[in-house]
Order: C-alpha cells, then structure tokens, then sequence
C-alpha cells in the first residue's frame, strides 16, 4: 500500500540522530529505539450521564472536578485520547448558537451553566496540557432519548425543523432521508470543527434507529448476545421522504435508499472536516458485525446493513474515514461473534488502508452475573497487538467506558498499568493528514536564577507540534516519556542529571521529526 511506504520512510527518517553544535556524543551512546505507537482512547459518554457528568445536578464546580479526576485517570493509564460524547441528541455540551444545552449537563434542555464556562474548551485544554488527544462524539441522527426528563427546549431541530424529525417508539429521531436532517448534523459538527482544537470528530454506530418491535411482540435484540425471537419491526416513518424521493425520479429501492441517505452524509463529514482543517482526524465506530452475505462462517447476529441501512463495509473501503472502530464488544471465546474473527474480518475489509482500532466492552466487567473478568479485556488487546505484528493499521483500541476505569471495576485498571500500559505510547501516524515531518525542536537549556540546582529544557513549538517525544538515557537504559508541547522539561541537579535527552517533535498526523539530542555536560553547562 502507497501510505504503508509511506510510513515507513518517514519513521525511518526520524530515526536519524542530529546532536546540537555544541554536543559531544559519548563513546558509549546507542541511539534510542523506535518511539512506541498505538492509540489508547477511552469513550466518555454523556448520554444519561454514563460517564461525565455523572449526575444532572452537578455544580459547576463539581463538573469541572470530574473533568480534571477523568483526564488525569487517563494520564495514570497512559491513554492518549479521550473521545468525548458533546452531543448525544441535538443537543450541546458545549457552547452551541446551532442546538440548545444539554440537560445531561444542567438538568433542563437549553438551560446555561450557572456561573457559566464552557466544558468543551476545558476538556481539550486539560487533555492537550497532559499530552493527550481530544476527539467530539456526536450522535448523528438521534433527537431525542428515553432517557430524556424535561422538555425539547424551543431552538431544538424538533421545534426548529419539524418535518425533519419523526417519532420512533420512544425517541425522536432524525430522518436521514430529509435534507434538512443531514444538512443540520454537518453544520453541528463543522462548527466544532471550526472553533475548538479538537484532535478528532467521532461518530457513532447509531444510524436509522435500531428496530422497535410492534408493541405485544417479542423484545428487541440490538446486540448479538442472544438468539433474537420472532417479532413484527415498527417500521420508520419515512414515507413523505421516499414519497418525495420517488416523485423526484428516483430508482433504488427504499433499501438501498436508506442507505444511500446515510453514505452522503458519511462522505459529506469527512469531506468537510478536511476542508476546514486537514489535520482533524475523522472515526466512526460501527457495529461490530458486517454485512450477512460476507461474515466468516460460524458468525451471526444482527445485521446493521439490513436494520441501520449502514454500509460499514463501504465506508471504509473508500476511505471516507481516518480510523474505524467497530464495537466488537463480544469474548473471545464467543464464537457466534468471536472477537479475534471479527478483527480478521474486518482488518480484510480494510483494501484502502486506514487504522483499524476496534471498541473493546471494559464496562461489562461488572457485579452482574455476566460480568467479565478483567483477563478478557487484557487477552482482547493482546490477540490486537499480535495483529498488528503483521497488519500495521490494526494499531490501537478503544474502552467502552470511562467509568469502569473511574471505578477500578475487578481490578482492571492494575492489570493495565502492569501488563500492557506500562510507558506511554504515540498515537499512530496519519501520513495523509501530512505528508511532510515537523521540523526538529530547537531546545533552549536554562538554570534557574533563584534555584541553581533547577535546570530547565524548553523546546520550541507552534501549533503544528502536537508533542514531544523524549527519550532519557541513564546508566546505558533507555526510558521514553511523552511531553506536551505547551510544556517545559524540570531537571534537578542535585538528584541527578540523566547522561542524554533525546527529543523529537510530533506533528498533528503524529509524523515524528528527527532527533536532537543534549548531553549531560550541556545541561551541566546552562546558565
């Protein structure tokens, strides 16, 4: 593959070593490896108050804590993203002129924060100060949840545009077929895009409404867990759109409709994103099954092609996406919906070569009787990694959700740190975000007047640099470590200076530029 070369060679040009004018290498130096790579991401979700905030009737005070107590979680995991659910039904988590405040937020749909702030740009800055990446979450379609208590507030889409929006069961839901519909979604999402520094726009798996079955019939099944029963399906009120559709001339069959419907507005996002700033990275996270017509034999289950009408399959083979991840929220050992098949499966879908990193289920380890083990979740991401021995895209993983690490459910956060988290990695490189690597950090090494013993390392940085890369050299051992952009390095003399620093700078397609490295006589010699 053209981007597979290209990785390479720009990973193998950043391996080359340029030592400052006034360096000396020491005769025993052997240059650092590799940085690590792979993406790290925890799904927050705010959607009745999942994850963040936790509770409707938070201060902001208390909100603005649970913040600051999940990043830094993040930050102990070594995590380096957080994807962040900022819209979960027409509504905002943040500061929004196009759909009223959430009441997950404040209790009351378009209701303020009272003192006011707003949590999208305290969640990026927070994020970006401990090196970590920040990608919105937007619902595409829902308008409105069961979940739901007070009212739509009057600048919601379903009293705004009305003919756009039908009812559906329980929710309100926006109808892919009405133009209106999509056009609404990809100003919400542009408009984030424009004004806050986020590092990706999240979508997720939540298309045409999972089925509703005829009340007296059997219950729904929106996962593969169970056989699903015999049941007679709610059919979506769309008819005025195919109505309209028909009329204008159309020929597919309402089938192929529907999914045509949710494919433009798929390339439409995309295309949007890369026209308002090229860096931002663009990921849908599916349903874990595919199409019925193309599973490995043994797999079964729900059908999102048939039921969502969405073409997981297609997104991805025309790279209208910069990484997938599909919720392969099963074990293992499942075979009706193996996890380490439907990686397989879906790693062969990837012809056009974008990162494949699969939703992992975390939060079904549980008190219930079907809890998992924290085991389950380790093997998954080992069987991940021994992928990507052979398939550089399947590269990373996403937890499914915040809260069980918030907890510590069983433990599961131990076994991270001590078996798969224990440095900190990279996230993967995204050459056609960038094809150019940034330019080496300059360092300035400065003592501190009133503490002599404090020696500090600043690099030079401008919004391109994402972070720094740093490799510690004591005693011949290597120890990688990953440096805000916005930050400075702080040595203390009197315990003990390392024998070489070895930065790098990553840009915002995380393209590493080469290295510059200082010794322990030139931080020895700063004035």
């Amino acid at each position: 593959m053209v981007y597979q070369s290209l990785i390479c060679r720009l990973l193998c040009g950043a391996v080359v070593l340029l030592l400052s004018a006034c360096a000396t290498t020491p005769s025993t130096f052997t240059e650092p490896p590799p940085a690590p790579r792979e993406f790290r991401a925890v799904w927050v979700a705010s959607v009745a108050n999942i994850d963040w905030p936790s509770k409707r009737d938070l201060t902001v005070a208390q909100q603005q804590a649970e913040i600051i107590a999940i990043v830094e979680r993040a930050k102990q995991l070594n995590l380096n993203a957080i994807v962040l659910q900022v819209r979960t039904s027409a509504d905002a988590l943040y500061d929004s002129k196009l759909e009223p405040w959430s009441e997950y937020l404040t209790g009351e749909q378009g209701k303020a924060p009272e003192p006011f702030y707003d949590p999208l740009k305290i969640w990026v800055a927070e994020s970006h100060k401990r090196g970590i990446e920040l990608h919105a979450w937007f619902n595409p379609y829902r308008a409105r949840h069961p979940q739901a208590k007070t009212p739509n507030a009057s600048t919601h889409i379903a009293n705004t545009q009305p003919a756009a929006v039908k009812t559906y069961g329980t929710y309100l839901w926006m109808d892919p077929g009405e133009q209106a519909a999509s056009d609404h979604t990809l100003n919400v999402i542009l408009d984030v895009v424009r004004r806050y520094d986020i590092d990706g726009v999240h979508i997720d798996d939540y298309f045409y409404p999972y089925p509703i079955p005829v009340p007296g019939s059997a219950a729904p099944v929106p996962s593969a867990d169970d056989t699903p029963a015999p049941r007679v399906e709610l059919p979506f009120p769309d008819e005025s759109a195919w109505a309209a559709y028909q009329a204008g001339g159309g020929k597919l069959a309402q089938a192929d409709w529907r999914r045509q419907n949710v494919d433009q507005l798929i390339e439409r996002i995309h295309v949007g994103i890369k026209g308002v700033k090229p860096w931002v990275k663009f990921g849908i996270s599916p349903f874990g099954l595919g199409k019925p017509s193309q599973r490995p034999p043994g797999i079964v289950g729900f059908s999102q092609y048939d039921k969502l009408y969405a073409d997981a399959e297609l997104w991805l083979q025309k790279g209208w996406l910069d990484y997938f991840t599909p919720q392969l929220y099963w074990a293992i050992g499942q075979k009706a919906q193996a996890y380490g098949t439907l990686l397989d499966y879906w790693a062969k879908e990837n012809t056009f070569g974008r990162h494949l990193w699969p939703g992992l289920y975390t939060s079904r380890i549980n008190d219930t009787d079907k809890s998992w083990l924290p085991e389950e979740i380790v093997s998954q991401i080992k069987l991940t990694r021994d992928k990507g021995v052979n398939d550089p895209w399947v590269s990373g993983h996403v937890h499914f959700s915040m809260v069980a690490m918030l907890q510590n459910r069983k433990a599961i956060n131990d076994q991270l740190s001590e078996k798969l988290y224990q440095t900190p990695a990279l996230i993967p490189a995204s050459p056609w975000l960038a094809v150019s690597a940034p330019t080496a950090p300059a360092l300035d090494i400065s003592r501190d007047a009133m503490r002599p013993n404090k020696i500090t390392v600043r690099p030079a940085w401008d919004d391109r640099v994402a972070a720094f890369a740093l490799w510690t050299s004591t005693g011949g051992a290597w120890q990688f470590s990953l440096q805000p952009a916005s930050t400075a390095l702080v040595l203390d003399e009197l315990s003990g200076l390392p024998d070489m620093l070895v930065w790098s700078a990553v840009n915002r397609a995380g393209i590493e530029s080469a290295r510059v490295a200082i010794t322990r006589r030139q931080l020895q010699a700063a004035k």
